[in-house]
Parts: C-alpha cells; sequence; structure tokens
C-alpha cells in the first residue's frame, strides 16, 4: 500500500529516480533519459562546470524501433523502486541492482538504444561496451547483439548505438562508477526487482503510523530520507542524507543534526551515523567542521568574511534526544568528550568580553544572508547563546547520565549563568525583543532570532509574554504561513529570498518546541499543524517557503532533508497528541 500510495510522485522532471546509497540520479526530458552524479567533482569545475549546472554523465538515451527509428512516444509509471517505461517496442522496467548500477528489464522483441556517454576513451565488445573517464561507465547486456557501435563525438563525449534481439528475462546493465573495475553481471532481472521492492517495502513500514491526513507526505518524506542517502567515500566515512540530492551534494553540520531526529524513529545506528560523520572530522581545538564533501571539509572561508566557519551549537541537544528514544548510553559515551571540547571551543574561543558568544562568520549562523549581519561581523546574536544555553543544560543532564556529576554541575551554572546574561545584556524592553549586538551597537532588524530565547524556557513569564505576543502579531511573524524569517513589516522582508523572509521548516520546529517549554500548549499546536499544512501544499518538499503565499520561490531546493526530517518529526508528535486527547 505504501508503494501505491507514492505512484508517480517521482516524476523525473525534477523529481528524480534514486536510490538509498547512490549517486546516480535518473531524469526524463521528453522521451529521452539522462543520467545525472550526486556528485560535487571540486577540482575538476574548470573543465565540466559547477555540479548543478553540468551536463549528465549519460544523456539522450532513446529508445529505438526494430528499424532503430527513435520512439518518440513513451509514457511512465514510477514507484519507489522501479520506473516502468511503455514505449512501441514494450515495456522496460529499470531498477537499482546497487548504488552504482542500474538494470533494465528488457522485453521479448527486436529493439535498440542510443545514448551519449561523457568519456575520453571507449570500446565495444561482444556483452556491450565501457568507457573511460572522470567516472567510468559500463553497458552489458544477456541479450543477442544486433548492433553495437561507439563512436567518439568529440573529445569528451562518445554516442552509442545499441541494437538487441531480446527473450524474457534478459536485461541491460548501466554501470557508472569511479573504480576501475566494472559490475557487468546481470542477475535475474524479475529477482532484482522483487528485491528493491522488499527493501522499499521494509523501510515503510519500519516507520511510525500517522494520522490519515499526513499519511502520503509522510510517506513521500520519508522516500526522501532514504533515496537522499549516499554511501562512504573519502571524507564521506558514513552513509549520509545529503541535503538535497540535486541541490546540495556533501553534509552540512546542522542539517545532520535535523536529520538524525527523523532517522531516530526507524534505525538508531543511521541516526547516530549521521552525527559521527561531523564527529569523525572535529579539529584538535574543538571546532565541528561547516560541511564535509567527499573530496574535503569547509572550516573556513574568506567570503563574505575571512573567518573560520562551523555552524551552530545544537549538536549536544540532538545527542539528548536520540539518547531519548533509544536508550543506547554507550552512544552518550562516545561523544561525551568530543561534545565538551565543542563546547568548549564556543566558550572559550568566541565569547566576548561581557560574557556571551559572537558569530565571526555569518554562515556559522545557518543563517548566510539574514539581515542580522547586514552591519558586519563579528555578532553577539540571541539564537548562538540560546543554543549554548541548551548545549550546556543538555551537556549537564548528559554528564549525569555518564556519571561525571561535577562536570554536571559546572555546565549546569554554565546555562544558568548565560541566561542571566542574555537578558541583562541584550533584552530590549521596548520593542519586547532579545537584540543582536556589533561592535556594542544595536543591530535593529527584526526577525524570530530575536525571539528565539524562548526556547531556553528560562525567562521570566513578562518577557515570555511579550515575546509571545510579538511572535503573534499577524503584521510581523504570524503571517498566513507563520513564521517568516524576517518580521514582514521589516523594510529588509523578502519573502522569496533565503533567509530574508521566507519560512524555514528547522526554524518553525524550535518555535513549536520553545512554545512548549514556556506552556503555551494550544499555540505550539496551532503551529505545527500549520506548519504540516503548509509542506503538504506542494508534492515535493522544499528548502524554504514563501510566508505569504506558501509557495516555494525559485531558488529553493526541492527533495529537502531537514524539511523532510521535521516534517516527519511534527506529524508524529502531532499524531500522538491526537491520541492522548481521545
Amino acid at each position: 500500500m505504501s508503494l501505491e500510495l507514492l505512484h508517480n510522485r517521482i516524476d523525473l522532471t525534477t523529481i528524480p529516480f534514486t536510490d538509498r546509497g547512490s549517486r546516480l540520479m535518473l531524469f526524463r526530458r521528453g522521451h529521452q533519459l539522462s543520467v545525472r552524479l550526486a556528485e560535487r567533482w571540486q577540482k575538476w569545475e574548470n573543465e565540466v562546470g559547477h555540479y548543478r549546472r553540468r551536463p549528465p554523465l549519460i544523456t539522450e538515451f532513446t529508445f529505438l524501433s526494430r528499424q532503430g527509428e527513435p520512439l518518440t512516444d513513451i509514457t511512465t509509471d514510477t514507484y519507489p523502486h522501479c520506473v516502468q517505461i511503455q514505449t512501441a517496442a514494450g515495456h522496460f522496467d529499470w531498477t537499482f541492482l546497487d548504488p552504482e548500477t542500474l538494470l533494465i528489464r528488457l522485453p521479448s522483441g527486436q529493439f535498440g538504444f542510443t545514448f551519449l556517454g561523457y568519456a575520453q576513451q571507449a570500446r565495444a565488445d561482444y556483452r556491450g561496451g565501457a568507457m573511460r573517464g572522470k567516472r567510468n561507465i559500463a553497458y552489458t547486456t544477456n541479450a543477442q547483439i544486433e548492433e553495437n557501435v561507439i563512436e567518439a563525438v568529440d573529445n569528451d563525449r562518445y554516442r552509442v548505438r545499441l541494437r538487441l534481439k531480446a527473450e524474457d528475462g534478459q536485461a541491460l546493465l548501466l554501470n557508472i562508477t569511479p573504480r576501475l573495475g566494472y559490475n557487468r553481471s546481470i542477475p535475474n532481472p524479475d529477482e532484482a526487482i522483487e528485491n528493491s521492492r522488499r527493501q522499499w517495502q521494509a523501510w515503510f513500514d519500519a516507520v511510525p503510523p500517522v494520522l490519515d491526513e499526513y499519511r502520503e507526505q509522510y510517506l513521500y518524506a520519508w522516500w526522501v530520507m532514504r533515496s537522499g542517502l549516499v554511501n562512504t567515500r573519502y571524507f564521506f566515512t558514513r552513509e549520509a542524507l545529503l541535503p538535497s540530492k540535486i541541490h546540495y551534494v556533501g553534509v552540512w553540520h546542522w542539517d545532520q543534526v535535523f536529520h538524525a531526529l527523523a532517522f531516530r524513529h526507524v534505525d538508531t545506528r543511521l541516526a547516530e551515523d549521521q552525527l559521527r560523520i561531523v564527529f569523525d572530522h572535529q579539529r584538535d581545538d574543538g571546532m565541528l567542521p561547516d560541511a564535509i564533501h567527499d573530496e574535503g571539509l569547509v572550516t573556513h572561508l574568506e567570503q563574505p568574511v575571512n573567518a573560520d566557519v562551523t555552524k551552530p551549537p545544537i549538536m549536544t541537544w540532538a545527542v539528548l534526544k536520540l539518547f531519548e528514544t533509544s536508550q543506547h548510553r554507550d552512544f552518550l559515551c562516545e561523544v561525551y568528550e568530543p561534545l565538551t571540547r565543542w563546547n568548549a571551543w564556543w566558550m572559550d574561543i568566541n565569547r566576548d568580553g561581557n560574557g556571551l558568544c559572537e558569530y565571526h562568520h555569518p554562515f556559522s549562523s545557518g543563517l548566510d544572508d539574514n539581515p542580522l549581519w547586514d552591519e558586519g561581523m563579528p555578532v553577539i546574536s540571541p539564537d548562538l547563546n540560546t543554543y549554548l544555553i541548551l548545549q550546556n543544560e543538555s551537556l549537564g543532564k548528559i554528564a549525569r547520565l555518564v556519571g561525571e556529576n561535577t562536570a554536571a554541575e559546572q555546565y549546569e551554572r554554565q546555562a544558568a549563568e548565560l541566561a542571566q546574561q542574555l537578558i541583562e545584556q541584550l533584552w530590549d524592553e521596548s520593542t519586547g525583543l532579545f537584540r543582536a549586538l556589533h561592535n556594542g551597537h544595536t543591530v535593529m532588524a527584526a526577525t524570530p532570532f530575536n525571539l528565539l530565547p524562548l526556547l531556553t524556557g528560562r525567562l521570566p513569564e513578562a518577557i515570555v509574554e511579550r515575546l509571545v505576543t510579538n511572535l503573534m502579531d499577524p503584521d510581523r511573524f504570524w503571517t498566513p504561513y507563520p513564521i517568516p524569517t524576517v518580521a514582514v513589516s521589516d523594510a529588509r522582508f523578502d519573502g522569496q529570498q533565503m533567509w530574508r523572509g521566507p519560512v524555514w521548516i528547522n526554524i518553525n520546529y524550535f518555535f513549536v518546541e520553545a512554545l512548549e517549554r514556556v506552556g503555551r500548549h494550544d499555540l505550539a499546536g496551532e503551529l505545527r499543524r500549520k506548519t504540516l499544512e503548509l509542506v503538504m501544499l506542494h508534492k515535493d518538499i522544499y528548502e524554504y517557503y514563501n510566508p505569504l503565499t506558501g509557495d516555494h520561490p525559485p531558488k529553493a531546493a526541492p527533495m529537502f532533508g531537514w524539511s523532510a526530517a521535521l516534517f516527519i518529526e511534527l506529524a508524529i508528535d502531532e499524531t500522538n497528541r491526537s491520541k492522548a486527547r481521545e
């Protein structure tokens, strides 16, 4: 039933056919198919371009009639495990044999294929052919070959023309790999497709149930969570979820935190590995990297300022959430020391003279182009110090769980001291906001991050009331689709531009938790349901949304991991609360 509910959600135009662990993505344009790679190839960008814009490795894949003419009238049916393509020559079923190999089950009859492959060398053989280049390609069939020609188009491309006479049970493999060895062993295609179906069905069978109104988008979110995983390679030390297989190739530190929250419901090890991949690359001074790619790390950027770059300190908060679900104490013991070093890096190196901490690079906030940074860096920001209060609070709880009671008292004391300093230094009674500071001067931008100290649960009730009033103001933050990342009344608001106005699901998630922590349970529920409704407006799940219309801006990445992960979190939470009310 789960697979049927996702029938044709993969449209092959904006949503590719892909699979767990794989860096291959199958697309369709008209009657032709292509295979793109979710790989950066940064050292080859001068040759082949940025990974979002470079041409597919296999392109212009066209079905041919027995006479060798292009078959232009094709229809597709897609499922998570299989793409079925109907042509005048018969039915061709595509599935993933492994992360580097697509298998095509062939109909009986005579037909052919042609495609372009990006390569520098190529040679046909009696089972198909092989190409060598930046990535290597082999095509292999156990059908009878009637024509098999590879011709150079230019220095970097070869055209393959293949005509076959096939019987039921025969197949064509497309193996695309960085390795020297190819996979050219053809299994029974019926068994391969059934095996893929079973793996996907087992994945969906493992997820917690949710209310029927959320179920279809919930299953699609779980499809994003599995299909966006890629396998290990070089610096990519663990199987991990990309933020978007189309748009962001690599892992970003705080994305992994949100991904882990969803994975904890189906696979404890997979959830923990989303965090381990970041810990694997911790610097000697305790800093955790901003991002990790196959070929290296991002720990320092020269633009828009020259500074080290990381992501907000929410890792410890997430570790505790994973433990609350798994009760896996050994993981706490494993990551406790790295977490203490991460906390010390923030508290020692990034503290200003008055005791609060500051961002030195805008990207360390995760809020790359938010107006909070328009006046320059460094910035003492309410969101950063909110996260650090949660981090010290969570470290105190973890320290007690691993038997470090003296350290626990220290972290609990630090959390209380930071909360007090946050109120004393950043609270602005005249506006009812916590203000950011740059070089001692107030940053006047109005954003939800000026309200985020609600999340600490440590504020006087009078301040809580002012913050909630600001949050619920329809002229500022309580838009038709809350919460905009800049107040709509602020002159810098732009509902289409990344962190200058659109709704981000992770920020809504923080505020749902914040409202629960300060006892505004009805309002938390309203925001939770509004957020779920926003994500359900579209077939795909996007990076961010317009707070006035609910549309996804043109630059918002599709198949977005943390939006999917937090839709899952919120749907499970709403379902559990609904059951508790019955």
